[in-house]
């Protein structure tokens, strides 16, 4: 059994010639500073008793340890009869009646016993079975770890419950100190309890010396070969070990196949000098660990002396930690304190200044209260004088408008729609083509000085400023920024474009003027037509024409046919006419120059001078 067992461990050749892996660790070199953990394989707690040497139970033959004579014996026992079960194996060891009941029937027709109870419907009876089992297998484990000499146990792990192969935590003895990590034996105790114990009770223990494992592999996936129960593994940095069988195995290099047994040159090793020096440096670690041991131990004892006189030093240190905190606190409360009083300051001085100011408020508004009755007054009176101003305004635009239009009338021209004339002369609607120039440039010059005074008297700027000069009238675009001059003709010049673009001018400031007005302009090309529709407008008022008032201009004052006395001898008298047209209550013009002369001695209207200068060019 010792030489199966031992096998597993060897580094021979499988069938497919393919080497099994081996133990980097010597058996020599495996000490206790090498162990690393414990594992527990195939937990049984409650064991079967053997009346016999042999099996008696199907369940116990995969987990038996296998000897040449078992094997033979089985082999021979499977050529005779088929295997039977566990439960007719029992019945067969407890009543001789099973061996006459083999006589009666052929070997082939021997069976099992049915498996029907495993094959219940009901899944809550199967489930009730299988935990049965299951319980009855599984336990709560620990281990410790004991060493010759020492009476307490150099490690005790940790506790794994309900386990059937319990795992536990990898270790390092290392710090038990070189008298246990330099150790190659050692005993192993395991501990269980189940549900039914009390207490733990000692399972297994063991006396294990290093050198006997065997080696199972770099792990347990590369192993499938049953384990028998209660197998201890215990892991290594190079694997796997177990023990199966507590002689030592016999330790043999490997070799290759074509290698030669016996070298006929040594191999070189380490000198004197160097093992010398490395069980100096040993030596040498040795003693540090033992000085760091007794230093260790004299710290703790002085601690514990002097534990009182530390206690005292620790209260006193958080005593002081804990006022320098609270002095922090107190700090910060009173900066918060001082913030928040300078901040009620602020907002009562705030609240003061309000109330303040409401008061001063409030003294006004009982000040506008008290004016208020005469405000309202004078605000009705001021309204009534607006809309009268604005009813006055409306009946001078008028009168003014139906004088222009006296003054510059624009009449139809017969079976010729949308033709029109300006003082006798005909202006075409921007189509100026086998057109007499110079009656084109007077009409032009008109309608211009025209829209000049409408844009006056209405106090509508019109976006394109005209100058009125007779036949050689200008008008100014002040709006592009593109164009290379400003100034354009309002007569036919050389460059047709350009008196073209004027004329176009002139039709955006009546379509300006019409706008203002609240009109629609239709079309912008024609010229006359929009003018009169503007001064039909301006003159179609339902009020009467309001009388001119004294101190305007003096040719306009009707009953006055003569100027006044004091200025008949006057140079202004010389100058400007004296009569006066009853019919239309307008001065005549002067043929020195055609200036109305005012009434006071004023300045002439700058309006006026241009229609009397164009009636004189006439």
């Amino acid at each position: 059994m010792a030489t199966a067992n031992t096998s597993v461990g060897l580094s021979n050749d499988d069938g497919a010639g393919s080497r099994r892996e081996r133990p980097v660790l010597l058996p020599s070199s495996r000490k206790l500073r090498h162990l690393q953990g414990v594992s527990v394989r195939n937990l049984v707690v409650d064991r079967p008793n053997r009346s016999r040497g042999k099996t008696i139970d199907d369940e116990d033959i995969p987990n038996s340890l296998q000897s040449p004579s078992k094997i033979l014996a089985q082999d021979a026992r499977r050529s005779l009869n088929q295997s039977r079960s566990f439960s007719n194996l029992k019945f067969a060891a407890a009543s001789g009646e099973q061996s006459t009941h083999h006589e009666r029937l052929p070997s082939h027709q021997a069976r099992r016993k049915s498996t029907l109870p495993w094959s219940d419907p009901n899944p809550q009876i199967r489930q009730v079975k299988l935990e049965d089992i299951t319980r009855s297998r599984m336990a709560t484990t620990w281990f410790s770890i004991h060493c010759d000499g020492i009476a307490e146990p150099v490690y005790i792990s940790e506790i794994v419950e309900d386990a059937m192969n319990p795992n536990f935590r990898a270790f390092d003895l290392n710090f038990c100190g070189p008298l246990v990590s330099r150790r190659d034996h050692l005993t192993l105790r395991l501990w269980v309890k189940t549900a039914a114990m009390d207490d733990y009770m000692v399972l297994v223990e063991l006396q294990l010396h290093l050198r006997s494992l065997q080696f199972l592999g770099r792990s347990l996936d590369s192993f499938h070969q049953p384990l028998p129960a209660n197998s201890i593994l215990l892991h290594f940095p190079d694997g796997v070990y177990t023990n199966l069988t507590d002689i030592p195995p016999v330790w043999a290099p490997y070799r290759t196949p074509n290698s030669k047994t016996c070298d006929s040159t040594a191999l070189p090793t380490s000198s004197y000098d160097a093992l010398m020096r490395l069980a100096n440096l040993d030596e040498c670690i040795q003693d540090a660990l033992i000085t760091r041991e007794r230093l260790e131990s004299q710290i703790n004892s002085i601690l514990e002396k002097n534990l009182d006189t530390f206690q005292t030093t620790s209260d006193a240190s958080r005593a002081q930690d804990k006022l320098a905190l609270t002095r922090t606190a107190v700090s910060a409360e009173r900066k918060q304190l001082r913030l928040a009083t300078k901040r009620k300051e602020e907002l009562i001085a705030s609240i003061k200044a309000r109330k303040d100011v409401m008061e001063r408020g409030s003294r006004t508004q009982d000040r506008v209260r008290s004016h208020l009755p005469d405000a309202r007054v004078k605000l009705g009176s001021s309204t009534k004088l607006l809309d009268q101003n604005t009813e006055e305004t409306k009946g001078q635009i008028r009168r003014i408008s139906e004088d222009l239009q006296e003054i510059y009338p624009i009449e139809p021209i017969p079976e010729k729609p949308l033709a029109f004339t300006i003082s006798g002369l005909a202006l075409p609607n921007s189509n100026f083509t086998d057109v007499d120039r110079d009656a084109v440039a007077a009409g032009l010059g008109y309608t211009a000085h025209l829209v000049y005074l409408l844009s006056f008297y209405l106090s509508i700027p019109v976006p394109y400023p005209i100058t009125p000069y007779l036949s050689n009238s200008l008008i100014l675009d002040p709006v592009s920024t593109s164009l290379p001059q400003r100034t354009y003709p309002l007569h036919p010049v050389s460059v047709q474009y350009r008196f073209e673009y004027g004329v176009f001018l002139l039709n955006k400031d009546i379509e300006f003027l019409l706008n203002k007005q609240g009109l629609r302009v239709l079309d912008i090309r024609h010229t006359l037509p929009n003018l009169k529709y503007l001064l039909y407008v301006l003159t179609a008022r339902s009020s009467e024409i309001p009388a001119r008032k004294a101190g305007g201009i003096r040719g306009l004052l009707p009953g006055r046919l003569t100027p006044s006395l004091s200025r008949r001898g006057s140079e202004d008298s010389v100058v400007y006419g004296e009569t006066i047209n009853p019919r239309r209550g307008m001065s005549p013009i002067s043929k020195a120059n055609g200036e109305v002369a005012p009434v006071g001695g004023r300045k002439p209207i700058a309006a006026i001078p241009s229609a009397s200068t164009s009636f004189q060019a006439a």
